[in-house]
């Protein structure tokens, strides 16, 4: 696909939302064998090794201060949001969990109404309310399905506050986009969630053990590499217009649920996942994006 096709903003997203999924799946068996936090810090602190050589080798400066502001905002803002995910996704079922989190993108839209001022059309608000149907279906249709952990409850109420927060990480993202390259977005964002997961290691931190860190790891560079396809689709289409594509998240956590937890499709999840995708397809614009990012 050539790098100016109108499409490949999107295609780039979907893939991004891919292994942001696949990460939860290995995040998710991190956190219940070490604990959210332990497992959280370890994957910050070698994401931070592997993308900190390669922001000083490309740097051209020290960002500017309009960018230093989104910067640290959006690393505090990612530090509370991944938390509350993946505490709570230790606590519930990988495909569930991803459901409950298809809330931000809707809230994303009119966040990104307010503090970016896009115009929010009638197809976005449409296609995001189908997004929505969709995962309501599924929620629903699962309800009683499963056994429940006994914490369950606080798995969800952890999960929607961490929603909030992504939809405002998600206009942040396109801010963030907006005034820097993606290397050094994934930069300052790792590094900001290290150092504000750091002050807690004294009370909190556990080391895994060896059979742990390959997921730790691989999660990692599954973040880094997502963030990087995310950093430069924002760079290159309105965040209203990207927002609903994270509904396709849900089609990939069914996926990584079966093959990693043994969860089963039904046929709401089936259903549910019909409506995603159409929201998804009538999301795309039809005409080519506008270019803010060399």
């Amino acid at each position: 696909m050539p790098r100016d096709h109108p499409l490949l903003p999107y295609a780039t997203a979907l893939v991004a939302v891919g292994l942001f999924s696949l990460m939860d799946a290995l995040m998710k068996g991190a956190s219940i064998a070490v604990g959210a936090y332990s497992a959280l810090l370890l994957r910050s602190f070698i994401a931070l090794a592997l993308i900190g050589p390669l922001f000083l080798a490309t740097r051209k400066g020290w960002p500017a201060r309009s960018a230093m502001r989104v910067h640290v905002i959006r690393g505090l803002v990612a530090s509370a949001m991944a938390f509350t995910f993946f505490w709570g996704l230790a606590r519930v079922p990988l495909a569930e969990g991803i459901a409950l989190s298809f809330i931000a993108p809707l809230v994303a839209l009119y966040l990104a109404a307010f503090l970016l001022g896009e115009t929010v059309n009638p197809r976005a608000v449409g296609a995001s309310l189908l997004g929505i149907a969709g995962v309501a279906v599924i929620v629903f249709g699962r309800t009683g399905a499963d056994g429940a952990h006994e914490d369950a409850l606080l798995g969800t109420i952890s999960i929607l506050v961490s929603s909030m927060l992504y939809a405002w990480n998600l206009v942040l993202q396109r801010q963030q986009s907006l005034l820097a390259g993606p290397i050094e977005v994934a930069a300052f964002q790792t590094t900001m969630v290290a150092a504000v997961l750091v002050l807690f290691a004294p009370f909190l931190f556990e080391m895994p053990g060896r059979e742990t860190w390959p997921a730790i790891a691989g999660s990692a560079l599954l973040a880094l590499g997502a963030m990087l396809l995310l950093a430069w689709a924002y760079a290159r289409a309105e965040a209203q217009a990207l927002v609903p594509l994270e509904y396709s998240g849900f089609l990939w956590a069914a996926l990584f649920g079966w093959l990693f937890f043994a969860e089963g499709l039904t046929v709401p999840v089936l259903l549910g996942a019909v409506l995603i995708v159409a929201g998804c397809w009538i999301a795309a614009p039809r005409k080519p994006p506008e270019q803010t990012v060399a």
